[in-house]
């Protein structure tokens, strides 16, 4: 007996991603704005941590470009042919801006090692003014994703990235005032190197979430062998087995599971009662709720045909 499957989220059902493309289209022309004047300030000082910071901005401009049209795809309403819509594609823009965001850590770091023994020499002041402009513009950047950041994958990634380029520039700023008031060209490599520290343990961070949906890991804060456990008390339950749990996206974990009851529970009533009430229990028992659940309620006959049909296959 299968039962307990809804047939795909319409629009509006827990888990719908929200409209942030708003915020998005307006985080994404401030840090195109930021881009364009590093790249100039780059260009004018020959500094490694404005251009640093310059790639590190380029690489935000085109994750929040992806994240706009990802924000825009999410909300496409599903289909008989993609019953989830295209909820994933945050997953998956999301994991490609940590790829770029790990590409940009990577080049800083060789190149700031390199600068560090042969350290060219940079403007102070310049360096100082294109600094506090890409500080100020990415404080702006940053006020109007803060009230969206926890939404999903794709806006957390959206705001770490200009986030982690917030504090590149203050390193910007801190290597200027260090030239200028002692005369240590080094500063400029330290900050370059710096800003790849902020920039590769979060990358990594975010492949590793990221990838973990895409591989259909467990979600995390679900325990499944808790899960298995709970529902075995119930009564009539003998067995739980094909116990699987992935995210589609963000706030929409899914469950399934076949049940194995007493052959009794057909013809007395009590499969749809266990149906139901298996159903309340992952939604409601656990740290996380599981609204799309599909449960097969079977007996202990119908499970050896199973294993049978699998040996024979």
């Amino acid at each position: 007996m299968g039962a307990g499957h809804d047939h795909g989220p319409a629009v509006g059902e827990a888990g719908h991603p929200g409209d942030h493309r708003k915020r998005l289209a307006i985080a994404f022309a401030i840090t195109s704005i930021i881009v364009v004047a590093q790249a100039v300030g780059s260009w004018v000082t020959g500094s490694l941590a404005l251009l640093t910071d310059t790639a590190h901005a380029l690489t935000d401009a085109t994750g929040l470009l992806v994240a706009l049209i990802a924000g825009t795809l999410m909300l496409r309403p599903a289909s008989s042919k993609r019953t989830w819509g295209f909820r994933r594609i945050e997953v998956i823009a999301a994991l490609g801006q940590a790829t770029l965001l790990l590409a940009v850590g990577v080049y800083a770091a060789i190149e700031g090692v390199r600068r560090l023994f042969a350290p060219p020499e940079v403007p102070a002041g310049e360096l100082l003014i294109f600094g506090i402009v890409g500080l100020a513009a990415n404080i702006v950047a940053l006020l109007i994703l803060s009230s969206s950041r926890g939404a999903n994958f794709n806006m957390r990634a959206a705001f770490l990235e200009v986030m982690n380029d917030a504090l590149g520039s203050l390193g910007v700023i801190v290597a200027a005032i260090v030239i200028a008031t002692t005369g240590f060209q080094q500063a400029d490599a330290l900050a370059g190197l710096f800003i790849a520290a902020l920039i590769v343990p979060r990358a990594f961070t975010l492949m590793r979430e990221t990838a973990g949906v895409l591989m259909e890991f467990t979600p995390k804060g679900l325990d499944l062998d808790e899960v298995r456990a709970h529902i075995l008390k119930l009564d009539h339950v003998l067995d739980v087995h094909d116990l699987h749990a992935s995210t589609v996206a963000t706030g929409l974990p899914t469950l399934t599971a076949h049940i194995v009851v007493d052959d009794e529970c057909f013809t007395d009533g009590h499969a749809a009662e266990t149906l139901s009430t298996v159903k309340s229990c992952v939604a409601e028992h656990f740290k996380v709720s599981v609204q799309h659940s599909t449960f097969q309620i079977e007996t202990e006959e119908i499970r050896g045909q199973e294993g049978s049909a699998v040996r024979h296959a």
